[in-house]
């Protein structure tokens, strides 16, 4: 062979490998703590901070934030490489350190779709389809008290708004798991204009991560559904994303920090946690405790923080159903969340 066709055929694989390169695609969803709600000046005070810099150090580049070029994130309207930022407006959540941990660990480029909304239960707005709707009986007693409230409001502020049908009812039920899905859809087929170094490359969905579950506290049926309502979400996942055995982290709830949880908050730790025992999961699915993880400086400090608040705002930025808002936590949380992931790839 001479070197000109030697050349050009040497040309040619490169550029079939290039084009073929895989990215790694892991969904993040779940409600306001997967969204994310460290400060970013609080996780910036505390990177630079003698006492804590070193819970963050790795994820600097001198004295400012590494943007990454290998890890790419797409959360609502917002893309680009990861860095800090992408949680709810002005903070950061556990996608910083989970996305850390994948960039390190694969050759190829990385993409987390985060498909996260604050206040949605898994027994409404995220119900796996194989759920179905609740019984009659349970919509109707809906029905009623949307109407009574809507009657009284009416009456008190002298409107006539419409009462609420049963079709009004019934629509929020599966909806944040359809626009999850839909979330999925749109980045995987907008990923060559979202992140442009990704060009030509093969997306492969590796793996899902779910971190939610203060909404199902409440309720009269919640609590007690949602150990079959995750069984069922996490089967519904993996057949509508094609990857029956897709690896799946689950971020048990754990705002009760060192406090023991109580009452629904307790039910669907366990319920969660459950997870682990199911036969149909061996060897895919990890639930591990996020209250294992509490960032004490913060939780010792809460109880005063009004009285405190410039040593408060040092080391929290939020209530304890948003893990105080403490940059250390998430990161843990997120830290554990790579660390169940990749024990689930290795298997």
């Amino acid at each position: 062979m001479n070197t000109l066709k030697f050349v050009i055929l040497a040309v040619a694989i490169c550029s079939t490998v290039a084009a073929e390169e895989t990215v790694k695609v892991f969904l993040l969803a779940g409600q306001s703590n997967m969204e994310g709600k460290a400060n970013n000046e609080l996780i910036t005070h505390q990177a630079t901070d003698t006492k804590t810099a070193a819970h963050f150090k790795h994820l600097r580049t001198g004295d400012d934030w590494t943007v990454r070029d290998d890890v790419f994130i797409k959360f609502l309207n917002s893309h680009g490489g990861l860095t800090i930022g992408y949680g709810s407006p002005g903070k950061t959540g556990p996608e910083l350190e989970f996305g850390h941990l994948m960039g390190e660990h694969f050759e190829e480029p990385v993409i987390l779709i985060k498909a996260a909304w604050g206040g949605h239960s898994l027994y409404q707005k995220f119900r796996p389809p194989s759920r179905g709707l609740p019984d009659d009986s349970i919509l109707e007693a809906e029905l009623k008290q949307a109407q009574e409230r809507v009657t009284k409001n009416n009456e008190k502020r002298n409107k006539t708004d419409p009462l609420p049908t049963m079709g009004d009812i019934k629509a929020p039920y599966g909806s944040s798991y359809k626009n999850m899905l839909a979330e999925v859809k749109d980045t995987m087929t907008d990923y060559e204009t979202l992140f442009p170094a990704l060009k030509g490359k093969k997306l492969e969905m590796a793996g899902f991560v779910w971190f939610q579950g203060f909404n199902d506290m409440f309720g009269d049926h919640a609590p007690g559904e949602y150990a079959e309502n995750m069984k069922q979400f996490v089967k519904d996942v993996r057949k509508d994303l094609k990857k029956p055995d897709l690896p799946f982290v689950i971020a048990a709830i754990g705002n009760n920090g060192s406090k023991p949880a109580a009452k629904g908050m307790l039910t669907v730790q366990n319920a969660q946690l459950s997870m682990n025992e199911v036969p149909d999961f061996d060897g895919n699915l990890i639930a591990f405790r996020t209250d294992e993880l509490v960032d004490k400086a913060a939780e010792a400090l809460f109880p005063t923080w009004k009285d405190n608040f410039e040593a408060w705002k040092l080391v929290g930025s939020d209530r304890p159903y948003h893990y105080l808002g403490s940059a250390i936590w998430y990161t843990r949380i997120g830290h554990g969340m790579g660390e169940s992931m990749l024990e689930l790839l290795e298997k």
